[in-house]
């Protein structure tokens, strides 16, 4: 990779430029791909009202001085905040590059959890990879949040094409992933050497690796995951892909006139929108590609299939907390938009990461509503800004949450089944909680119970 041999002050020049495309891009889906589209970012056709615009206006930064002209449409001061959104986005790529490629943010608490004062660092070139999905995923994060701030919606728009980037992404590239250093005994099927094998606590020889974070870490990738001829990981992926198909389409669920009729409703719906492009397309290439890649194994099939859970797994986390707290509550208790949101998160970053954004996000997002509702008597905010910012929290101190510390947050994956049980109990609690906070809204401020 280009930006691996560069000296630190063009990396970061390149990254600042990078970031301010990113940031005109964020600025252009923040407009058009809303549910209320409005023709302001340049790149848009301009509003039948608005003077003529001129080449530079498409200048990222630099052209919203000039697009000033246009409040007159657009409202005064309409121009501040895309601005300081492309300003905000140069910044962030440049402080991440610097973070992830020249700091070595991501591994280097996690080479110190082995070896402490080693001096020890990954090539540059997995670095920069990670770097490239995490600046590709915060853009996506960008522009999802500000829809969602606009009009409390996230559309399909952003999340569908940045998982299917994600997903190919990480079999292209496994090294993208969030970077897991451990001890092993043989290569691991995709991985950097850093120390060569020496004797291990058991006297076994051992080498030292940065791994991507497969969806069986910390653990060593087993076999029976591996591609073909092995059928049973062939079956997790497309029920993964197929169960991301199935949320992108329009679900009504019909309860009033029985369950029967209300599955009848449903799966006459799902198959209908199964049946028209894109879905239809995206539905059969995917699982082309997917059995391709089974079929190829290897890396690139582990990429594959740690991606795919990681949609899975994050989405599920969303999708239950939604179902619990719309019973609880007796109304919506967050959008659909969320459950998909976080599926992209989970194809960029792993289930494993998704577990402590799950319980990260409720934290700034519990503080702002409580404020919102006294201050406005209104308890609906827009939740995937919160998730956005947890995600954002995780990923640039993932060496914090996940090395090999006996203290360290990464022992609980030790055990397959501990997380998955801790999780089951946490969302039965949130339901018992939501079910005395809806009481306890009705007494103190009066809000009818909704159903």
């Amino acid at each position: 990779m280009m930006l691996a041999a560069l000296p630190l002050p063009l990396g970061l020049l390149l990254a600042a430029a990078g970031g301010l495309l990113a940031g005109a891009f964020v600025n252009w889906a923040a407009y058009a791909l809303a549910w209320n589209q409005r023709p302001v970012s340049p790149w848009s056709a301009a509003h039948p009202s608005a003077p003529a615009r001129r080449a530079s206006d498409r200048v990222p930064f630099w052209g919203w001085f000039g697009l000033r002209r246009e409040s007159a449409v657009h409202g005064r001061g309409f121009w501040i905040r895309p601005l300081a959104v492309e300003l905000v986005m140069a910044a962030g790529w440049a402080a991440l590059y610097w973070w992830e490629v020249d700091q070595q943010g991501l591994v280097a608490r996690q080479f110190e959890s082995f070896l402490q004062n080693a001096n020890l660092s990954a090539p540059t070139w997995t670095t920069v990879a990670t770097f490239a999905s995490h600046a590709l995923l915060v853009t996506l994060m960008a522009a999802a949040s500000l829809i969602d701030i606009d009009e409390k919606t996230i559309p399909d728009g952003i999340t569908t094409p940045g998982t299917l980037l994600a997903l190919v992404l990480a079999t292209v590239c496994p090294m993208s992933l969030l970077p897991h250093v451990a001890l092993r005994q043989a290569a691991p099927v995709a991985g950097v050497e850093i120390l060569p094998a020496a004797p291990g606590p058991q006297a076994d020889p051992v080498a030292l690796y940065v791994e991507p974070l497969s969806l069986t870490a910390p653990n060593a990738w087993p076999a029976a995951l591996g591609g073909s001829p092995n059928w049973l990981s062939l079956a997790i992926g497309l029920t993964c892909f197929a169960i991301w198909i199935f949320a992108l389409t329009h679900r009504i669920w019909r309860k009033r006139r029985g369950l029967a009729y209300g599955l009848r409703i449903l799966f006459a719906r799902v198959a209908r929108d199964l049946a028209r492009p894109p879905l239809s397309w995206i539905a059969i290439v995917g699982l082309l590609a997917i059995t391709g890649v089974w079929f190829r194994g290897g890396a690139a099939w582990l990429g594959l299939l740690t991606a795919l859970v990681g949609v899975i797994g994050g989405g599920a986390m969303v999708w239950a907390v939604r179902i619990v707290g719309s019973w609880a509550l007796h109304k919506e208790a967050m959008g659909f938009g969320d459950v998909t949101l976080m599926m992209m998160i989970g194809a960029f970053l792993g289930w494993q990461p998704g577990v402590f954004i799950f319980f990260i996000a409720p934290f700034a997002g519990l503080l702002v509503g409580i404020v919102q509702m006294m201050l406005r008597r209104d308890d609906v905010i827009p939740y995937g800004p919160f998730l956005c910012l947890g995600a954002l929290a995780v990923m640039v101190r993932w060496a914090d949450f996940w090395n090999a510390d006996p203290r360290a947050l990464q022992a609980f994956f030790d055990f397959p089944w501990l997380v998955p049980g801790i999780l089951a109990v946490g969302v039965v609690m949130l339901g018992a909680m939501l079910v005395l906070w809806r009481n306890l809204k009705e007494v103190l401020f009066g809000v009818p119970v909704e159903d």
